[in-house]
């Protein structure tokens, strides 16, 4: 299995003014960077962590499946998400940073039940809120 974590530079950066986004973008991050630490030991081939910057096209590093919406009618493409290719070739796209940091947390708790070490990410109040932990 593949994973690609992509999200937006500047809300990693924080310079969109918005500190609620910019928590959760830097968490999703967080749990990025250590499941592929750990990557073996559940089994993913690869894990890419790619930061967009505004006015790119933003194509995946990977895998190349991005998101779109229409907005006041013209085509915006998500500037996060997270995507995944199993073993069969199919490819699932989570667009909303809820289900992103679901799908990351319930990795690491897998990496958790494989080692003696105890890996965790230390997370914001935002994604604490939304985790429910």
């Amino acid at each position: 299995m593949r994973m690609e974590v992509r999200v937006c530079k500047q809300c990693y950066d924080g310079t969109h003014g918005n500190p609620e986004k910019t928590a959760i973008t830097r968490d999703v991050v967080s749990y990025a960077e250590t499941i592929r630490e750990y990557k073996d030991l559940i089994g993913l081939d690869s894990l890419y962590i790619t930061r967009v910057s505004e006015g790119e096209p933003g194509g995946g590093e990977t895998l190349p499946a991005i998101v779109a919406s229409i907005e006041n009618d013209q085509i915006v493409l998500t500037d996060t998400q997270l995507t995944m290719e199993d073993d069969d070739g199919n490819i699932l796209v989570y667009p909303e940073p809820e289900d992103i940091l679901e799908v990351l947390s319930r990795n690491l708790d897998q990496i958790n039940e494989r080692t003696r070490q105890d890996v965790g990410v230390e997370v914001s109040e935002e994604t604490a809120r939304i985790l429910g932990i």
